[in-house]
């Protein structure tokens, strides 16, 4: 996939000092927003070579607000700020995270109504969380490469509303219920929006 160009920004190489994560920031906050492509890593190193976010956001001193799986997209949060990194992260807090997923076949109420109350997974029931049947997003972008569709079974989105973030949760969830998820989407995280950033593209932003 092609590179997204980044302007009107110093160029520095990235540094995340571990004390940053409990810490004030020494200088002023930094709040990075992001829209993770697909096949990118959610960290700035890889030894195997593989795209991260260090391919994207030239910054230093910012580490990411939570994780993003690398067959994931959409919004990632980048900060300086230990006490805004626990804010979106942490259980305790119950920060929304609006999450778009196209799932293999068509859920039935009976389905969408197991997600809402919570399904219990391997590492224990989920919190109950908002689901919706939604149409494809009119602002979403194709993918590169586009998922694997079977002409036989249909497809639908799903609009899913988590106040957890577990490892791979909403595929796990999805998949409990007999509904893979094919491709899914981060669109917000709390007050966050991807708004109109495209794949590869980050803007800083004064506040959350």
């Amino acid at each position: 996939m092609k590179k997204i160009p980044v302007k009107n920004h110093h160029v520095k190489r990235f540094s995340a000092p571990a004390a940053a994560r409990s810490e004030k920031p020494a200088g002023p906050r930094r709040i990075v927003l992001f829209n993770k492509p697909f096949d990118v890593l959610p960290q700035f190193t890889d030894e195997a070579g593989r795209a991260t976010l260090k391919d994207f956001i030239p910054l230093s001193g910012v580490y990411a607000a939570g994780r993003l799986d690398r067959d994931s997209e959409g919004l990632m949060v980048l900060t300086n700020d230990g006490k805004l990194q626990a804010q979106l992260t942490q259980p305790g807090k119950r920060t929304g995270k609006i999450y778009y997923v196209q799932v293999e076949g068509e859920p039935d109420e009976a389905a969408l109504a197991a997600l809402r109350h919570g399904v219990t997974l391997k590492d224990g029931p989920t919190l109950p969380a908002g689901v919706e049947r939604v149409t494809e997003p009119a602002w979403l972008w194709p993918r590169n490469p586009p998922i694997r569709e079977r002409k036989a079974i249909p497809t639908a989105w799903l609009k899913v509303t988590l106040y957890e973030g577990r490892n791979r949760q909403v595929r796990r969830m999805t998949a409990h219920i007999g509904f893979p998820t094919l491709r899914l989407i981060r669109y917000a995280m709390g007050s966050a929006t991807l708004g109109t950033l495209a794949p590869g593209e980050w803007r800083e932003v004064p506040h959350l």
